[in-house]
């Protein structure tokens, strides 16, 4: 049975003749969905529904999708109930990092848009080395991307990452701050010209540059 604490997600799987992995992935969908893991799932042969895979955006099977998670190839039922849980446990801050995984900026540039108090909580993933390169990469092409007055509301988790003890990580803040032109982040980024590492003070002095300019 599910955790109560979850809702059971809904899947949508495309497969086509000739897949070698659909039937596997088939098969272990259909298991979750006994079980009660899955709500419901939906199964579709794009040999004869072509404009599914269109809409999905995909030419390659098989293509998964659990909640708001996209999943491609052949998957492990260890990945499936990965998936699950998280979309189950509908955390907006899995789904953007789900997104930046998979290389899916403008979707996750729209999802900031439409509800900016995320992300805070996504840039202190930054503080965790064990985060993935693509994800830590697709944060900084946010914040860069996103308008001034949306990235304002992430100084306070970047003026915190600027006391992480990772030298990589207080560079990445001072660099961050150079996009958020106010008092406190001017005063934040002065402390950082006397940090410890030469490549931290060297950033926050380009990052004053930048705000001065």
């Amino acid at each position: 049975m599910p955790d109560n604490t979850t809702s059971a997600p809904d899947a949508t799987l495309l497969i086509a003749p000739g897949c070698p992995h659909c039937p596997k992935v088939l098969q272990a969908l259909s298991e979750f969905v006994k079980r009660g893991d899955i709500g419901s799932l939906e199964v579709t042969n794009i040999a004869i529904h072509p404009k599914a895979a269109e809409k999905a955006g995909t030419r390659s099977v098989p293509w998964t999708r659990i909640g708001n998670f996209e999943l491609l190839g052949a998957l492990t039922s260890q990945e499936i109930r990965e998936a699950i849980e998280k979309a189950g446990r509908a955390d907006p801050v899995d789904h953007l990092v789900h997104l930046l995984e998979t290389s899916r900026l403008d979707e996750a540039l729209k999802a900031i848009s439409d509800k900016p108090d995320n992300l805070p909580s996504l840039v202190t993933l930054l503080d965790d080395l064990d985060t993935p390169m693509a994800v830590r990469i697709g944060i900084g092409a946010l914040l860069e991307e996103l308008p001034a007055a949306q990235v304002v509301s992430a100084e306070d988790a970047l003026t915190a990452l600027t006391g992480s003890q990772h030298q990589s990580v207080r560079a990445d803040a001072a660099h961050y701050l150079s996009l958020v032109d106010t008092e406190s982040s001017r005063q934040t980024l002065h402390r950082l010209l006397g940090d410890q590492s030469d490549e931290v003070s060297e950033i926050a002095r380009e990052s004053l540059e930048a705000l001065s300019a």
